[in-house]
């Protein structure tokens, strides 16, 4: 949005057949205000984000989380512990016997 010179006093002059001029000076301090505000705001807000990412927890190292989905690989290796298991406990039965 281009607000050109012309512009601008027309603005302006619309400005000042609303309020007057008695009420200019005080609208002008009231916005004054406002805009110191807001920049005082802004840059504690930027401070904050900066002074967040200078901390460690930005630097760490960040590693996927293992598959939480055994893969057929390591239900076979199970089964076999299990057979193997089963296989110890009968020759043990059998050697008690």
């Amino acid at each position: 949005m281009n607000v050109g010179g012309q512009e601008l006093i027309l603005i302006l002059l619309i400005i000042l057949v609303l309020f007057g001029a008695r009420k200019l000076p005080e609208l002008a301090r009231g916005m004054g205000q406002a805009i110191r505000e807001f920049q005082k705001a802004k840059d504690e807000f930027s401070d904050e984000l900066h002074s967040a990412g200078d901390t460690d927890v930005a630097k760490t190292d960040v590693r996927p989380a293992p598959s939480a989905v055994p893969r057929l690989d390591d239900a076979a290796r199970r089964e076999d512990r299990h057979a193997e298991a089963g296989r110890s406990a009968a020759a043990a039965k059998a050697d008690q016997a």
